[in-house]
């Protein structure tokens, strides 16, 4: 149990935090929510004991043991893997090394003989003797496939190592659990996974997540930060939003109410200060004013983005073909083999399995940003595409300001209009005039969608569009989605997102393309879908769900 208590911080005299107090028990899932820059991460760290607070105090029940995600993915490079998990249980891990320096010793003396015997006896009280398997299972689980099991850290990619700490972080089942963002880099097999293990988890968890459909399955109460204060919500994701919708409702009726109050005082203010018959009336109703005023406290901090993809012309019967589509990475593994693919003028098709490098060398070529080794494939007459690819750092590598930026794909050339729609995408004031080669991974996904809007295409290309985006900005571009009138290819590992979007779903596996009309849900409790997954994926390296 975490208890915290009258805890605040400050940065640059502006309050972060302001006298929390909070109670985090065994047997909950606690979701740290908030707008980008309310502090969630800060939070954490506060908890965990990686950044000081001013004032306050945190207690942890003795004897309790904390994990938390790592986010520094370069701190475990000199270690192997599995090593890199087992420090996730420090106890067990010190114990293990001390066992095997004993063991390799030339000269063993019978002072070893006994301690390595009292070793022993430790290595197994704390399940040591299952470690391995345990890791194992976990690394499969979060994805990381069994080549990479014995592997240096250093040897793996970024998405990999994530995996990796996450094992780290779950491994030896800890007192309390924190994770920023543990689902970031992972597929949607992965985040099953993780969402299983959390919900058999009896200990307590706190997690910062931008993924609705993890925070709605996994926890049990929602902590929303806001000005500063943590408020608890008993429930899930969904439950604290239509909670939340009806208390900013009655805010902006007290609200309202208070304005027509404060109105009407005013006026008789006005009317009657200098009457001394009424100048006693005068007075008291100003001070009711002034309180009416301080009490006047804003309803949320949050900013939603104004999302929405208009076309110039409604799209025809014939949208995409591709024809024999073979293409390979840099090193030679062929990601899309004879790929044959039809588009619908209604389809809203989402993309998903874990073949993501053939996902978005599909989408790449498509949108003329690569080209295929072989084969062809035909756009419609009446078509028009624009792309958000997973990787857009090379438009952002020059010295514009993202108003010169976005004026490179406006129609319209007057500064004012282009930050005016940049102020829609929450680009207000000077932040128009910031660098575009300094933004931050969300800041440029909201350029590259501000310049997707502007460009008025009838089919849009969207690889992972919500990575860096918080959960208002996912909010509205899922919205925008939604109600968009073209044809849509993407891909995405927030559920919720495809769940709501897609009407088609198409999965591309090491043996073969499976193509649905129907929903994301329907296609993963489908039968046949199940049995063919089976199929295609038996033999492969690929650790899924069936």
């Amino acid at each position: 149990m975490i208890t915290v208590s009258d805890v605040s911080l400050h940065f640059s005299e502006k309050p972060l935090f302001k006298d929390v107090n909070i109670k985090f028990t065994a047997g909950n899932c606690y979701g740290i929510i908030g707008a980008n820059g309310a502090g969630k991460s800060t939070f954490l760290k506060i908890l965990s004991g990686e950044q000081e607070h001013d004032t306050g105090e945190i207690f942890m029940t003795p004897g309790e043991r904390m994990a938390v995600l790592s986010q520094d993915h370069f701190a475990f490079d000199s270690f192997s893997v599995k090593d890199t998990v087992m420090q996730g249980y420090p106890k067990l891990y010190e114990v293990s090394k001390a066992r095997d320096e004993i063991y390799s010793k030339a000269d063993f003396t019978e002072e070893d003989g006994i301690k390595s015997a009292e070793l022993e006896a430790e290595f197994g009280e704390l399940g040591g003797y299952e470690a391995e398997n345990q890791i194992e299972q976990m690394l499969s689980g979060l994805g990381l496939e069994e080549k990479f099991h014995d592997k240096m850290m250093s040897e793996l990619d970024e998405s990999q190592k994530v995996r990796v700490l996450l094992a780290r972080a779950l491994f030896g089942n800890p007192d309390i659990l924190i994770l920023d963002e543990p689902t970031n880099g992972l597929d949607l097999e992965s985040i099953n996974w993780l969402e299983d293990f959390l919900l058999d988890f009896e200990n307590t968890v706190i997690v910062v997540s931008h993924d609705r459909h993890f925070l709605n399955t996994v926890c049990t109460v929602t902590c929303d930060i806001d000005y500063g204060k943590i408020t608890q919500f008993a429930g899930n994701y969904d439950f604290w939003y239509q909670m939340s919708q009806i208390l900013q409702k009655q805010a902006r009726d007290q609200k309202k109410k208070n304005e027509e109050k404060a109105k009407d005082l005013k006026e008789f203010i006005q009317r009657f200060a200098s009457n001394a018959a009424k100048s006693r009336q005068a007075t008291s109703r100003k001070k009711v004013l002034e309180k009416l005023e301080l009490e006047d406290l804003p309803v949320t901090s949050r900013k939603f983005p104004y999302v929405h993809f208009a076309t110039d012309r409604e799209i025809g019967n014939n949208v995409l073909e591709c024809r024999k589509l073979n293409s390979k990475d840099e090193d030679g593994i062929q990601l899309l083999k004879d790929f044959d693919f039809k588009v619908n003028r209604t389809d809203k098709i989402a993309f998903v399995g874990v073949e993501h490098k053939a996902i978005s060398s599909l989408f790449d070529i498509i949108s003329g940003e690569a080209k295929a080794d072989s084969g062809e494939f035909f756009w419609g007459q009446t078509t028009s595409n624009t792309y958000l690819a997973r990787d857009n750092n090379k438009y952002f590598d020059n010295d514009m300001n993202i108003t010169e930026w976005l004026k490179q794909f406006s129609k319209e050339q007057d500064d004012a209009y282009v930050r005016g729609f940049l102020g829609r995408m929450l680009f207000s004031g000077d932040e128009s005039l910031k660098k575009v080669k300094v933004l931050s991974g969300g800041e440029k996904v909201r350029c590259m969608l501000s310049k997707m809007m502007l460009q008025n295409a009838n089919v849009l290309i969207l690889d992972d569009p919500t990575n860096h985006l918080d959960l208002e900005a996912i909010e509205s571009l899922n919205q925008a989605l939604v109600q968009f009138p073209g044809v849509i290819l993407f891909t995405s590992h927030d559920h919720e997102f495809i769940q709501t979007i897609a009407n088609r779903v198409v999965e591309i596996t090491p043996k073969g393309v499976i193509d649905r009309m129907m929903p994301f849900d329907d296609y993963m409790a489908d039968e046949q879908v199940k049995a063919l997954r089976k199929e295609y994926y038996e033999g492969s390296d690929r650790k899924i769900k069936f």
